[in-house]
């Protein structure tokens, strides 16, 4: 091989590198179905990662690639998303919904937030107009201290400052 061929190589077996391992699937790989991502997103791995279980991102979870496995399969079979929700929450509790269903007590996690909105509106709305209705205090005048005070004490600032 000669001086020149030598770069070109190099530079060969390194895009090779780089490309073929995205261009091969590993022989463990589940490719999920647009159907299946959907619906997965809806649901948490139960691997205790608080992740969206079509986001886990433990390398080798068992849990997660068996939950995409059983969806998965569910979806082929033609079962309902209602019914493989309820396979899930039946097999893992009401801790699997990614999001709290809008139903039920669970409604309150949606509707607080625009409560939650509305009255701090209000609070601050409230908070300003009493700001603004209270009268401005004199200009020259602090409140509470007579003006034959406020004398003395100028004077004895000028005295003690020109020292």
């Amino acid at each position: 091989m000669t001086k020149k061929a030598r770069p070109v190589a190099a530079i060969t077996m390194l895009v090779m590198f780089a490309v073929v391992p995205l261009l091969i699937t590993p022989a463990g790989a589940q490719q999920l179905s647009d159907r299946a991502k959907q619906v997965g997103g809806k649901f948490m791995c139960m691997c205790n990662c608080n992740q969206v279980l079509t986001g886990c991102n433990h390398v080798g979870c068992s849990t997660s690639s068996s939950m995409l496995k059983e969806l998965d399969q569910s979806l082929s079979r033609g079962d309902s998303e209602d019914a493989i929700t309820q396979m899930f929450v039946q097999e893992f509790g009401t801790k699997v919904y990614a999001e709290p269903p809008k139903s039920g007590f669970s409604l309150v996690a949606w509707v607080l937030p625009s409560v939650y909105l509305f009255v701090g509106t209000g609070l601050v709305v409230f908070v300003i107009s009493r700001w603004r209705k209270r009268p401005a205090a004199p200009a020259g005048a602090a409140p509470g201290i007579s003006a034959d005070l406020l004398e003395r004490s100028r004077a004895r600032a000028s005295r003690e400052t020109q020292d």
